[in-house]
Protein backbone atom coordinates (compact mmCIF):
# COMPACT_ATOMS: atom_id res chain seq x y z
CA UNK A 1 0.00 0.00 0.00
CA UNK A 2 1.23 3.52 -0.82
CA UNK A 3 2.53 5.69 1.98
CA UNK A 4 0.21 8.37 3.34
CA UNK A 5 1.11 11.62 1.50
CA UNK A 6 0.25 13.77 4.53
CA UNK A 7 2.38 11.70 6.90
CA UNK A 8 5.26 11.67 4.43
CA UNK A 9 5.04 15.47 4.13
CA UNK A 10 5.05 15.81 7.91
CA UNK A 11 8.07 13.51 8.24
CA UNK A 12 9.97 15.49 5.58
CA UNK A 13 9.11 18.74 7.38
CA UNK A 14 10.36 17.36 10.71
CA UNK A 15 13.62 16.21 9.11
CA UNK A 16 14.16 19.61 7.52
CA UNK A 17 13.40 21.40 10.78
CA UNK A 18 15.82 19.22 12.70
CA UNK A 19 18.66 19.67 10.20
CA UNK A 20 18.33 23.39 9.54
CA UNK A 21 17.80 26.69 11.37
CA UNK A 22 14.61 27.41 9.45
CA UNK A 23 11.51 28.18 11.43
CA UNK A 24 8.56 25.84 11.17
CA UNK A 25 6.35 28.41 9.43
CA UNK A 26 8.86 28.79 6.60
CA UNK A 27 9.18 25.01 6.23
CA UNK A 28 5.41 24.57 6.20
CA UNK A 29 5.04 27.31 3.60
CA UNK A 30 7.68 25.79 1.32
CA UNK A 31 7.07 22.10 1.85
CA UNK A 32 3.74 21.30 3.42
CA UNK A 33 1.62 23.97 1.71
CA UNK A 34 3.32 23.63 -1.67
CA UNK A 35 1.09 23.73 -4.71
CA UNK A 36 0.27 20.31 -6.07
CA UNK A 37 -0.44 18.81 -2.66
CA UNK A 38 -4.07 17.95 -2.00
CA UNK A 39 -5.71 20.41 0.42
CA UNK A 40 -6.72 17.72 2.92
CA UNK A 41 -3.18 16.32 2.85
CA UNK A 42 -1.74 19.80 3.46
CA UNK A 43 -4.02 20.39 6.44
CA UNK A 44 -3.29 17.03 8.05
CA UNK A 45 0.44 17.29 7.37
CA UNK A 46 0.58 20.69 9.04
CA UNK A 47 -1.40 19.39 12.01
CA UNK A 48 1.08 16.53 12.40
CA UNK A 49 4.15 18.72 11.95
CA UNK A 50 3.05 21.46 14.32
CA UNK A 51 1.59 18.97 16.79
CA UNK A 52 4.86 17.09 17.14
CA UNK A 53 6.78 20.35 17.66
CA UNK A 54 4.30 21.52 20.31
CA UNK A 55 4.68 18.24 22.21
CA UNK A 56 8.33 17.47 21.55
CA UNK A 57 9.53 16.97 25.13
CA UNK A 58 6.51 14.91 26.12
CA UNK A 59 6.86 12.67 23.07
CA UNK A 60 10.55 12.17 23.82
CA UNK A 61 9.59 11.35 27.42
CA UNK A 62 7.41 8.55 26.04
CA UNK A 63 10.27 7.39 23.81
CA UNK A 64 12.60 7.22 26.82
CA UNK A 65 10.08 5.03 28.65
CA UNK A 66 9.72 2.71 25.67
CA UNK A 67 13.41 2.21 24.88
CA UNK A 68 16.48 2.35 27.11
CA UNK A 69 19.10 2.51 24.34
CA UNK A 70 19.80 5.30 21.88
CA UNK A 71 17.71 5.80 18.78
CA UNK A 72 18.80 7.44 15.52
CA UNK A 73 17.31 10.79 14.53
CA UNK A 74 15.12 9.57 11.68
CA UNK A 75 13.67 6.75 13.78
CA UNK A 76 12.97 9.27 16.53
CA UNK A 77 11.07 11.51 14.09
CA UNK A 78 9.06 8.51 12.93
CA UNK A 79 8.14 7.38 16.42
CA UNK A 80 7.28 10.96 17.43
CA UNK A 81 4.79 11.08 14.57
CA UNK A 82 3.29 7.75 15.56
CA UNK A 83 3.04 8.60 19.26
CA UNK A 84 1.49 12.00 18.52
CA UNK A 85 -1.27 10.29 16.52
CA UNK A 86 -1.78 7.69 19.21
CA UNK A 87 -1.77 9.96 22.28
CA UNK A 88 -3.02 13.31 20.97
CA UNK A 89 -5.10 12.74 17.85
CA UNK A 90 -6.85 9.61 19.02
CA UNK A 91 -5.92 7.75 15.84
CA UNK A 92 -7.04 4.09 16.10
CA UNK A 93 -4.15 2.00 17.36
CA UNK A 94 -3.92 -0.26 14.32
CA UNK A 95 -3.88 2.72 11.95
CA UNK A 96 -1.24 4.58 14.00
CA UNK A 97 1.01 1.52 13.93
CA UNK A 98 0.46 0.64 10.29
CA UNK A 99 0.87 4.15 8.89
CA UNK A 100 3.99 4.85 10.96
CA UNK A 101 5.64 1.56 9.99
CA UNK A 102 4.80 2.24 6.33
CA UNK A 103 6.87 5.44 6.47
CA UNK A 104 9.94 3.58 7.73
CA UNK A 105 12.66 2.04 5.61
CA UNK A 106 12.88 -1.77 5.75
CA UNK A 107 15.80 -1.57 8.21
CA UNK A 108 13.78 0.54 10.65
CA UNK A 109 10.40 -1.16 10.42
CA UNK A 110 10.99 -3.75 13.12
CA UNK A 111 12.11 -1.08 15.61
CA UNK A 112 9.16 1.24 14.84
CA UNK A 113 6.65 -1.58 14.89
CA UNK A 114 7.93 -2.87 18.24
CA UNK A 115 7.95 0.56 19.89
CA UNK A 116 4.49 1.48 18.64
CA UNK A 117 3.00 -1.81 19.83
CA UNK A 118 4.69 -1.39 23.22
CA UNK A 119 3.19 2.11 23.43
CA UNK A 120 -0.28 0.68 22.83
CA UNK A 121 0.17 -1.95 25.53
CA UNK A 122 1.66 0.57 27.98
CA UNK A 123 -0.60 3.48 27.07
CA UNK A 124 -2.22 3.84 30.52
CA UNK A 125 1.09 3.59 32.35
CA UNK A 126 2.71 6.16 30.09
CA UNK A 127 -0.16 8.60 30.62
CA UNK A 128 0.02 8.22 34.39
CA UNK A 129 3.78 8.80 34.41
CA UNK A 130 3.40 11.86 32.19
CA UNK A 131 0.70 13.31 34.45
CA UNK A 132 3.13 13.52 37.39
CA UNK A 133 6.19 14.55 35.35
CA UNK A 134 7.61 18.09 35.76
CA UNK A 135 5.77 20.90 33.98
CA UNK A 136 8.45 21.33 31.30
CA UNK A 137 7.89 17.68 30.29
CA UNK A 138 4.08 17.69 30.53
CA UNK A 139 3.74 20.89 28.52
CA UNK A 140 6.87 20.54 26.35
CA UNK A 141 8.67 23.82 27.03
CA UNK A 142 12.33 24.50 27.81
CA UNK A 143 12.79 24.50 31.57
CA UNK A 144 14.54 27.90 31.56
CA UNK A 145 11.46 29.54 30.00
CA UNK A 146 9.14 28.10 32.64
CA UNK A 147 11.50 29.31 35.38
CA UNK A 148 11.51 32.81 33.85
CA UNK A 149 7.73 32.95 33.61
CA UNK A 150 7.22 31.59 37.11
CA UNK A 151 9.48 34.32 38.49
CA UNK A 152 7.78 37.04 36.43
CA UNK A 153 4.13 36.01 36.62
CA UNK A 154 3.84 33.25 39.22
CA UNK A 155 3.76 29.47 38.88
CA UNK A 156 0.07 29.26 37.97
CA UNK A 157 0.50 31.77 35.16
CA UNK A 158 3.61 29.98 33.91
CA UNK A 159 1.57 26.80 33.62
CA UNK A 160 -1.26 28.73 31.97
CA UNK A 161 0.97 30.25 29.30
CA UNK A 162 2.39 26.79 28.51
CA UNK A 163 -1.12 25.41 28.05
CA UNK A 164 -2.01 28.43 25.91
CA UNK A 165 1.03 27.91 23.69
CA UNK A 166 0.02 24.28 23.13
CA UNK A 167 -3.57 25.10 22.16
CA UNK A 168 -4.80 25.45 18.59
CA UNK A 169 -4.83 29.06 17.41
CA UNK A 170 -8.11 30.41 16.00
CA UNK A 171 -8.13 32.13 12.63
CA UNK A 172 -8.61 35.87 13.03
CA UNK A 173 -8.91 38.35 10.20
CA UNK A 174 -8.94 42.13 10.01
CA UNK A 175 -11.61 43.47 7.69
CA UNK A 176 -9.87 45.66 5.12
CA UNK A 177 -12.08 48.73 4.99
CA UNK A 178 -10.13 50.03 1.99
CA UNK A 179 -11.85 47.30 -0.04
CA UNK A 180 -15.13 46.58 1.74
CA UNK A 181 -17.30 47.89 4.57
CA UNK A 182 -17.64 45.91 7.77
CA UNK A 183 -21.35 45.42 7.09
CA UNK A 184 -20.79 44.09 3.57
CA UNK A 185 -18.00 41.80 4.75
CA UNK A 186 -20.21 40.25 7.43
CA UNK A 187 -23.05 39.86 4.93
CA UNK A 188 -20.81 38.09 2.40
CA UNK A 189 -19.09 35.98 5.08
CA UNK A 190 -21.90 34.84 7.38
CA UNK A 191 -19.74 32.29 9.21
CA UNK A 192 -17.30 35.00 10.33
CA UNK A 193 -17.90 35.90 13.97
CA UNK A 194 -17.45 39.60 14.78
CA UNK A 195 -15.48 40.46 17.91
CA UNK A 196 -17.27 42.99 20.09
CA UNK A 197 -14.07 44.44 21.54
CA UNK A 198 -12.40 44.69 18.13
CA UNK A 199 -15.00 45.90 15.59
CA UNK A 200 -12.94 45.38 12.43
CA UNK A 201 -11.74 41.90 13.41
CA UNK A 202 -13.55 38.60 12.98
CA UNK A 203 -12.95 35.02 13.97
CA UNK A 204 -13.27 32.58 11.08
CA UNK A 205 -14.19 28.91 11.24
CA UNK A 206 -11.89 28.28 8.29
CA UNK A 207 -9.50 30.29 6.17
CA UNK A 208 -11.62 32.79 4.16
CA UNK A 209 -9.72 32.17 0.94
CA UNK A 210 -12.07 34.04 -1.39
CA UNK A 211 -12.11 37.13 0.84
CA UNK A 212 -8.32 37.02 1.15
CA UNK A 213 -7.95 36.72 -2.61
CA UNK A 214 -10.11 39.84 -3.10
CA UNK A 215 -8.18 41.79 -0.50
CA UNK A 216 -11.27 42.09 1.67
CA UNK A 217 -9.40 40.93 4.78
CA UNK A 218 -5.96 40.21 6.14
CA UNK A 219 -5.16 37.33 8.50
CA UNK A 220 -4.08 39.03 11.72
CA UNK A 221 -4.53 38.56 15.47
CA UNK A 222 -6.48 41.36 17.21
CA UNK A 223 -3.52 41.93 19.54
CA UNK A 224 -1.68 43.53 16.61
CA UNK A 225 -4.18 46.40 16.69
CA UNK A 226 -2.89 47.63 20.06
CA UNK A 227 0.12 49.42 18.58
CA UNK A 228 -1.88 51.08 15.81
CA UNK A 229 -4.61 52.12 18.25
CA UNK A 230 -2.03 53.77 20.52
CA UNK A 231 -0.39 55.55 17.58
CA UNK A 232 -3.75 57.05 16.49
CA UNK A 233 -2.74 57.72 12.87
CA UNK A 234 -4.62 60.63 11.29
CA UNK A 235 -5.15 61.85 7.71
CA UNK A 236 -2.55 64.37 6.61
CA UNK A 237 0.20 63.07 8.90
CA UNK A 238 3.67 61.87 7.93
CA UNK A 239 4.05 58.40 9.46
CA UNK A 240 6.98 55.99 9.56
CA UNK A 241 6.46 52.27 10.05
CA UNK A 242 10.07 51.48 10.85
CA UNK A 243 9.97 47.66 10.86
CA UNK A 244 7.03 47.15 8.54
CA UNK A 245 7.16 43.75 6.81
CA UNK A 246 4.97 41.86 6.11
CA UNK A 247 2.65 44.89 6.27
CA UNK A 248 -0.21 44.05 8.60
CA UNK A 249 0.19 47.17 10.73
CA UNK A 250 1.11 49.35 7.73
CA UNK A 251 -2.05 48.41 5.87
CA UNK A 252 -4.07 48.84 9.07
CA UNK A 253 -2.78 52.43 9.35
CA UNK A 254 -3.54 53.04 5.68
CA UNK A 255 -7.11 51.83 6.20
CA UNK A 256 -7.52 53.86 9.40
CA UNK A 257 -6.50 57.05 7.57
CA UNK A 258 -8.36 56.16 4.35
CA UNK A 259 -5.05 56.43 2.46
CA UNK A 260 -4.84 60.10 3.42
CA UNK A 261 -1.68 59.84 5.53
CA UNK A 262 1.76 59.70 3.90
CA UNK A 263 3.25 56.44 5.18
CA UNK A 264 6.85 55.32 4.76
CA UNK A 265 7.27 51.59 5.36
CA UNK A 266 10.82 50.37 6.00
CA UNK A 267 12.41 46.97 6.47
CA UNK A 268 15.89 45.55 6.04
CA UNK A 269 15.31 42.27 4.23
CA UNK A 270 14.80 42.26 0.46
CA UNK A 271 12.57 39.17 0.45
CA UNK A 272 10.36 40.60 3.21
CA UNK A 273 10.17 43.89 1.31
CA UNK A 274 8.83 42.07 -1.74
CA UNK A 275 6.12 40.53 0.43
CA UNK A 276 5.42 43.94 2.00
CA UNK A 277 4.95 45.55 -1.40
CA UNK A 278 2.71 42.71 -2.58
CA UNK A 279 0.53 42.93 0.52
CA UNK A 280 0.17 46.72 0.39
CA UNK A 281 -0.74 46.61 -3.29
CA UNK A 282 -3.20 43.77 -2.79
CA UNK A 283 -4.89 45.51 0.13
CA UNK A 284 -5.17 48.86 -1.67
CA UNK A 285 -2.77 50.80 0.57
CA UNK A 286 -1.85 53.36 -2.06
CA UNK A 287 -0.32 56.31 -0.20
CA UNK A 288 2.66 54.32 1.07
CA UNK A 289 6.32 54.33 0.10
CA UNK A 290 8.47 51.26 0.77
CA UNK A 291 12.19 51.60 1.45
CA UNK A 292 14.92 49.14 2.36
CA UNK A 293 16.83 50.17 5.46
CA UNK A 294 18.74 48.46 8.26
CA UNK A 295 18.48 50.67 11.36
CA UNK A 296 21.39 48.89 13.02
CA UNK A 297 23.92 49.39 10.26
CA UNK A 298 22.80 51.75 7.48
CA UNK A 299 23.07 55.52 7.34
CA UNK A 300 19.83 57.35 6.69
CA UNK A 301 18.86 57.28 3.01
CA UNK A 302 18.46 60.67 1.35
CA UNK A 303 14.69 60.25 1.49
CA UNK A 304 14.73 60.46 5.31
CA UNK A 305 15.63 63.53 7.34
CA UNK A 306 15.60 64.69 10.95
CA UNK A 307 12.30 65.81 12.50
CA UNK A 308 10.42 64.53 9.44
CA UNK A 309 7.65 62.40 10.93
CA UNK A 310 4.60 63.27 12.98
CA UNK A 311 4.30 59.69 14.18
CA UNK A 312 6.54 56.64 14.17
CA UNK A 313 5.67 53.01 14.85
CA UNK A 314 8.63 50.84 15.86
CA UNK A 315 7.46 47.22 15.99
CA UNK A 316 10.87 45.76 16.70
CA UNK A 317 12.22 42.25 16.13
CA UNK A 318 11.81 40.35 19.40
CA UNK A 319 11.84 36.89 20.95
CA UNK A 320 8.17 36.31 20.01
CA UNK A 321 7.28 34.81 23.38
CA UNK A 322 3.78 36.28 23.09
CA UNK A 323 3.00 34.40 19.88
CA UNK A 324 4.32 30.92 20.62
CA UNK A 325 0.87 29.49 20.03
CA UNK A 326 1.28 30.43 16.37
CA UNK A 327 5.07 30.16 16.05
CA UNK A 328 5.18 26.69 17.49
CA UNK A 329 8.93 26.09 17.38
CA UNK A 330 10.15 29.43 18.75
CA UNK A 331 10.49 27.82 22.20
CA UNK A 332 13.11 25.39 20.85
CA UNK A 333 15.12 28.09 19.05
CA UNK A 334 15.42 30.46 22.02
CA UNK A 335 18.43 30.57 24.34
CA UNK A 336 18.71 32.33 27.73
CA UNK A 337 21.12 34.90 26.29
CA UNK A 338 18.63 35.96 23.61
CA UNK A 339 16.65 38.22 25.96
CA UNK A 340 19.58 40.48 26.80
CA UNK A 341 20.77 40.42 23.20
CA UNK A 342 17.36 41.47 21.90
CA UNK A 343 17.11 44.24 24.52
CA UNK A 344 20.35 45.79 23.29
CA UNK A 345 19.30 45.50 19.66
CA UNK A 346 15.91 47.07 20.36
CA UNK A 347 17.47 50.03 22.16
CA UNK A 348 19.89 50.58 19.27
CA UNK A 349 17.08 50.52 16.72
CA UNK A 350 15.10 53.07 18.71
CA UNK A 351 18.16 55.28 19.13
CA UNK A 352 18.62 55.38 15.36
CA UNK A 353 14.96 56.23 14.71
CA UNK A 354 14.13 58.86 17.34
CA UNK A 355 15.95 61.74 15.53
CA UNK A 356 13.42 61.35 12.69
CA UNK A 357 10.52 62.31 14.99
CA UNK A 358 9.47 65.96 15.06
CA UNK A 359 9.06 67.79 18.39
CA UNK A 360 5.61 67.02 19.72
CA UNK A 361 5.49 63.85 17.66
CA UNK A 362 4.34 60.43 18.84
CA UNK A 363 6.42 57.26 18.93
CA UNK A 364 4.88 53.87 19.65
CA UNK A 365 7.24 51.09 20.61
CA UNK A 366 5.79 47.61 20.31
CA UNK A 367 6.70 43.93 20.52
CA UNK A 368 4.99 40.56 20.48
CA UNK A 369 7.00 39.56 23.55
CA UNK A 370 5.81 39.12 27.14
CA UNK A 371 9.30 39.65 28.59
CA UNK A 372 10.07 42.65 30.77
CA UNK A 373 13.59 43.00 29.29
CA UNK A 374 12.09 43.66 25.87
CA UNK A 375 9.17 45.77 27.04
CA UNK A 376 9.18 47.90 30.20
CA UNK A 377 12.96 47.83 30.58
CA UNK A 378 13.49 49.07 27.04
CA UNK A 379 11.06 51.94 27.63
CA UNK A 380 12.73 52.83 30.94
CA UNK A 381 16.16 52.89 29.33
CA UNK A 382 14.87 54.86 26.37
CA UNK A 383 13.49 57.63 28.58
CA UNK A 384 16.75 57.71 30.52
CA UNK A 385 18.80 58.12 27.35
CA UNK A 386 16.31 60.52 25.71
CA UNK A 387 14.91 62.68 28.54
CA UNK A 388 12.71 64.62 26.10
CA UNK A 389 10.56 61.51 25.66
CA UNK A 390 7.50 61.39 27.90
CA UNK A 391 5.62 58.13 28.46
CA UNK A 392 1.88 58.58 27.99
CA UNK A 393 0.48 55.07 28.03
CA UNK A 394 1.38 51.38 28.08
CA UNK A 395 -0.83 48.54 26.98
CA UNK A 396 0.09 44.92 27.50
CA UNK A 397 -1.77 41.80 26.42
CA UNK A 398 -1.00 38.59 28.29
CA UNK A 399 -2.37 35.56 26.43
CA UNK A 400 -3.56 33.50 29.39
CA UNK A 401 -5.30 36.56 30.86
CA UNK A 402 -6.62 38.39 27.79
CA UNK A 403 -7.17 35.43 25.44
CA UNK A 404 -5.29 36.85 22.45
CA UNK A 405 -1.67 36.71 21.36
CA UNK A 406 0.76 38.48 23.67
CA UNK A 407 1.62 42.07 22.80
CA UNK A 408 3.18 45.16 24.32
CA UNK A 409 2.92 48.77 23.17
CA UNK A 410 4.10 52.04 24.71
CA UNK A 411 3.11 55.52 23.48
CA UNK A 412 5.74 58.22 23.99
CA UNK A 413 5.72 61.93 23.12
CA UNK A 414 8.81 63.91 22.10
CA UNK A 415 8.32 67.00 24.23
CA UNK A 416 10.99 69.29 22.74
Amino acid sequence: MARSPARQLALSALQRWRKSREFADAIAQRLVRARGNVRSDRAFAQDLFYGVLRNLTLLDFFVSRLRNSDIDDLSRDLIRLGLYQLFHLGTPAHAAVFETVELASPLRRSLINGMMRNAIRERDRLRKEAAVAPLHIRESHPEFLITRWAQAFGENSAAAVCRWNNSAAPIYARINTLRITREDFLEHNPTARPLSAHPIFVECARLPEAAIARGDCYIQDPSTAVAVDLLEPQPGEMILDACAAPGGKTSHMAATTRNMAAIVAADRDAARLRLLRQNLHHLGATNTRVIQHDWLHDRYPQTLRSNQFDKILVDVPCTNTGVMRRRVDVRWRLKPADFGRMHEQQVRILGAIIPLLRPGGVLVYSTCSIEREENEEVVERLMHEFPALKLEQIRKILPWRDHFDGAFAARLILTV
